[in-house]
């Protein structure tokens, strides 16, 4: 049969409300998440680009038309299965109310829906633009905070040796770049996320267009990453040649914006003329007009016969899996977080037993918004000649990404190194991490837990797991950061500064325990 005369599969009315129905059915579930994950679009500079996620997919889907409508659909009950673990999903983020999983079960839910319907062999045809659906969904606060942390580092790294260049003088110490009359902190917004997670997503999708071999699409997605850092790291020196030479005016406002504008677009040509690079490489050298084009679907044929599909089992047991979903995520829908009553750090004792009295410190609001905390304690206590740096970040709530930043990834970010790491257990069996930092000729001891409702947690991934947990069980995610600090002297023994950490914990741990409830 002439291939213009190929049967066209069209779908029944039935079939679209289906298809309608079932779209409405798994917003409605995920109703709320999707509405923290739009705010997370518009508030975050890092994901920004989410808006333009489900119009690439769209469009990449519109653009296998063709061979959508010459494949019949078969269905799937792998595809079921996997949209009943998406519902499933969705329930769980909805009943431990942590929006970031709802979102996670959303994509699960739509790619197992359209896999039910259409079977394997017509699903993998746009496999590929519906896994790109996971890019819109921001990462858990967590992990957001430990690779900012560690981006912050390497970038002030590479930065200072770009400054070096010049023949410029600087001295770094972890995240802060002194250049002597000014001094630049390489914060939160400048570690590179903002490039990086649009970049990926970028290379992502244009390895996509790339025909090319695998290996190479493989390279033009992992070198993004470096690519990035790189950029960024270069971003920082230039500033800071610049604040050198021309004042500090050349790190703040319009100028810094640009400059970061500039540098993302350098990114994108950089990684264009990657793909141009390999094209002219290997087994499959072609020109680059060849190996990068975006085709559009053929025009369905007048004459070719039509064909309505029909509505198989499959598609009506999802249809029915959402709609038990949505019914469930309803009757969840009046499930408010519990957020416990409690007294605020501003009327902390500043007088503990053994003589201990303190003196507290505000924090920089600049600080405080990268945080995100809801309450907080930083505070000198002094007994005699023994001072001990007393800090706790509480959160009423821990569901929309905000979470403790762990001092293992923060400490660095202050010029610290870390000479020794362990667990360690106080007296009546309170477990810490205890850390050796030094900066320079400076040392300081560090113990700090995770006070997480009535668990002391030194782990930073259980301290997740807990958190869906009781927000499953117990309806609770509030929590806190508990750190405490003190400097080793010049010639001062370790063991004097640890019996001064272990005394002061021993104090602050009783009336503590009524500012971090149970």
């Amino acid at each position: 049969m002439p291939s213009s005369l190929l049967p066209v599969y069209r779908f029944p009315v039935i079939l679209w409300a289906i298809v309608a129905v079932g779209l409405l059915l798994v917003i409605g579930s995920s109703f709320d998440a999707l509405i923290d994950m739009e705010s997370r679009w518009q508030t975050s500079e890092e994901y920004g680009y989410g808006y333009m996620i489900p119009l690439i997919t769209l469009f990449l889907i519109w653009q296998r038309k063709d061979k959508l409508e010459a494949m019949p659909f078969t269905g799937s009950w792998w595809g079921a299965g996997l949209l009943l673990l998406g519902v499933l999903i969705i329930l769980i983020g909805q009943l431990s109310t942590i929006y970031t999983v709802s979102q996670y079960g959303f994509v699960i839910a739509l790619i197992g829906a359209a896999y039910a319907l259409m079977g394997w062999a017509a699903f993998k045809i746009i496999a590929i633009p519906l896994l790109l659906l996971f890019l819109m969904v921001p990462l858990p606060g967590f992990v957001f905070n430990n690779l900012s942390s560690q981006l912050q580092l390497i970038s002030s790294q590479i930065g200072v040796a770009v400054i070096r260049l010049f023949d410029i003088s600087v001295y770094l110490e972890g995240n802060v770049i002194d250049l002597g009359v000014y001094k630049l902190q390489v914060v939160e917004a400048c570690s590179g996320l903002r490039y990086l997670f649009p970049l990926i997503a970028l290379a992502i999708i244009a390895s996509y267009f790339y025909q090319a071999a695998v290996w190479k699409k493989v390279v033009v997605i992992l070198s993004s990453v470096p690519l990035t850092v790189f950029m960024n790291s270069f971003r920082i020196g230039v500033i800071g040649v610049l604040v050198e030479y021309y004042g500090i005016e050349q790190a703040e406002g319009f100028l810094h914006d640009f400059e970061g504008w500039i540098v993302f677009m350098a990114c994108v040509v950089l990684l264009i003329l990657e793909m141009w690079i390999l094209s002219r490489f290997g087994k499959d050298r072609r020109p680059f007009r060849e190996v990068f084009g975006m085709d559009f679907p053929e025009p369905t044929p007048d004459e070719a016969p039509r064909i309505q599909r029909g509505v198989s089992p499959h598609a009506v047991v999802g249809l029915a899996f959402l709609a038990l979903g949505a019914a469930g995520s309803l009757g969840l829908g009046g499930r408010d977080e519990y957020i416990p009553e409690r007294p605020e750090f501003v009327t902390f004792p500043d007088e503990l037993d053994g003589g201990w009295r303190g003196h507290n410190k505000a924090m920089d609001n600049i600080v405080q918004d990268v945080l995100k905390l809801d309450d907080y304690i930083l505070a000198d206590y002094v007994n005699g000649n023994a001072s001990v740096n007393f800090y706790v970040a509480y959160y009423d709530s821990q569901r929309s990404g905000a979470a403790a930043h762990s001092p293992a990834s923060c400490l660095p970010g202050g010029g610290w190194r870390v000479e020794s790491r362990n667990r360690i257990e106080l007296n009546g069996g309170l477990p810490v991490n205890r850390f050796v930092i030094s900066m320079g000729e400076h040392r300081q001891l560090v113990y700090y837990w995770f006070k997480q409702r009535d668990r002391n947690i030194t782990n930073e991934f259980a301290v997740k797991w807990y958190l869906l947990w009781d927000a499953l069980t117990r309806n609770r995610t509030d929590g806190a950061l508990v750190r405490l600090t003190s400097m080793v002297r010049p010639g001062e023994d370790i063991e004097v500064v640890e019996k001064r950490l272990r005394e002061f914990a021993s104090v602050v741990t009783e009336p503590l325990a009524n500012y971090v409830p149970d």
